[in-house]
């Protein structure tokens, strides 16, 4: 998925409109869920914020996705028994596709979820409020090495 220059300023204003603060440490949080690739985990990320800031804490990454996730600028992709792992591209509810060798998760295209969810909620009577679809299998890269 091609970088959004306006991605970064979205997630800043939304987190200023309510009132948190943008020290330099989020920042670097929150350009690495803007502008990185793929589903990185909490450890992940603060690697690579480390890397310019030193003295950031793994408490201080995970406080920041907390706030992210609150204001809806980060999408938690939850798995039981493993690490979480967080999309700050597509912050909608959207399919992965996860590999069960590697772990490592793909986005997935599906325009008919939508209006899936859509008939769900006509003939439920349900209002939903989030979705979660996942794939599990094993990635091209895996598949290769066997």
């Amino acid at each position: 998925m091609p970088n959004d220059p306006g991605r970064l300023e979205s997630m800043l204003r939304r987190i200023r409109e309510l009132g948190f603060r943008i020290t330099p440490q989020r920042l670097a949080v929150l350009k690495f869920l803007a502008e990185g690739g793929g589903h990185p985990g909490a450890e992940e990320i603060h690697a690579s914020v480390k890397a310019d800031f030193p003295t950031t804490t793994l408490a201080t990454v995970y406080k920041t996705l907390a706030v992210l996730k609150a204001v809806g600028q980060v999408l938690e992709i939850e798995f039981s028994g493993d690490h979480n792992r967080y999309d700050g591209k597509r912050i909608e509810p959207h399919p992965h596709l996860i590999c069960i060798k590697c772990g490592r998760i793909m986005d997935s295209d599906c325009e008919s979820l939508a209006s899936m969810t859509e008939k769900l909620a006509s003939r439920t009577g349900f209002k939903i409020v989030s979705h979660r679809l996942d794939f599990f299998g094993v990635c091209p890269r895996c598949q290769k090495e066997r």
